[in-house]
């Protein structure tokens, strides 16, 4: 009877030794657990440091790797066949090339084009360079640009300039197909007489009686056939009164065939001048004007090209 109050003391005794050896427990894994983390740490980051150095180092070494003597991942003798083997590749398509260009070549005409692909009617142009000639007679400023591109036409037109050049068969064609040196017709810009701008350099401006210079452009080999001139015509119930130089308005066969820009360098086309006539009615009033080649084989009524063989127009005059 007297043995178990002593036994019931001892109990509690226990269980207070044992409570701070579990939290002792308790704080030793969750040190190990931090080491260990800071293991993997340490460990992931030499990791890290060593593939960047690895990469330095090859990198480094695709440039110019010391130890083999290889640049760029090639040796020398490597990159020495490489460059003989396409500096013979690329010279031999070179020479292909060059071949080739010489054949083709070879079978040109220097002065004549072989194939040809333009109209065989030439089409028409007007100075001054414009669809609509409006100005006010009044004022020479208003009006001036267009006396400057007429006397810029007509400056290879000079007579001391043509002078120099032949005197041609009028009303036949000045062929010359086996002349080495083309002769070139004469064409005086005194012919164009008024609208000359020898005797008035506004070209009939002033006046408000404008002229319009009308060329054919060129074609090689051009021969047309009958006796081309050229025809103009205002489009309004009444005629509008022109006038040509040379008279009629003719193109004159001397000055075809034209043998391209080589073999006839200084050549000269003919021109056509039409001085409108406009009277104090017509001013202020836009005039359209429609010129055309007639009297040949040349066309002038091809309704998808507006500029073969013809030209249109419109002049407005004002004072």
């Amino acid at each position: 009877m007297s043995s178990s109050p002593q036994v019931q003391t001892q109990e509690p005794n226990q269980d207070q030794t044992q409570e701070p050896n579990q939290d002792q427990n308790q704080d030793n894994t969750k040190e190990e657990k931090q080491e260990k983390k800071d293991d993997k740490k340490e460990a992931n980051e030499a990791k890290m440091e060593k593939k960047k150095e690895e990469k330095q180092d090859s990198w480094k070494d695709f440039i110019y790797n010391p130890r083999t003597g290889e640049f760029l991942g090639r040796t020398a003798g490597s990159w020495g066949l490489i460059l003989l083997f396409y500096l013979i590749f690329y010279g031999f398509l070179g020479g292909m090339f060059s071949l080739t260009m010489w054949v083709m070549l070879q079978t040109l005409d220097e002065n004549v084009p072989r194939h040809q692909d333009r109209v065989a009617s030439p089409g028409l142009v007007i100075r001054p360079h414009a669809v609509e000639i409006t100005f006010n007679r009044s004022d020479p400023e208003n009006y001036k640009h267009y006396m400057q591109q007429l006397h810029n036409l007509l400056q290879s037109y000079n007579d001391s300039i043509q002078e120099r050049n032949d005197l041609c068969m009028v009303g036949e064609y000045t062929t010359q197909d086996n002349e080495p040196i083309k002769k070139v017709c004469q064409f005086k810009r005194s012919t164009l007489r008024q609208c000359s701008g020898l005797p008035d350099p506004s070209f009939g401006f002033k006046e408000g009686k404008p002229c319009i210079i009308i060329k054919l452009n060129r074609v090689i080999g051009l021969k047309p056939e009958g006796d081309p001139y050229i025809n103009c015509t205002a489009k309004r119930a009444t005629s509008l009164q022109m006038q040509y130089f040379p008279s009629e308005g003719r193109l004159d066969k001397m000055f075809f065939p034209y043998y391209g820009k080589k073999s006839h360098p200084d050549y000269v086309q003919p021109l056509v001048a039409v001085k409108l006539l406009f009277t104090k009615e017509d001013y202020n009033i836009e005039q359209t004007v429609e010129c055309k080649v007639e009297g040949s084989n040349l066309r002038n009524d091809d309704e998808r090209d507006k500029f073969l063989g013809r030209v249109t127009f419109r002049v407005k005059v004002s004072e």
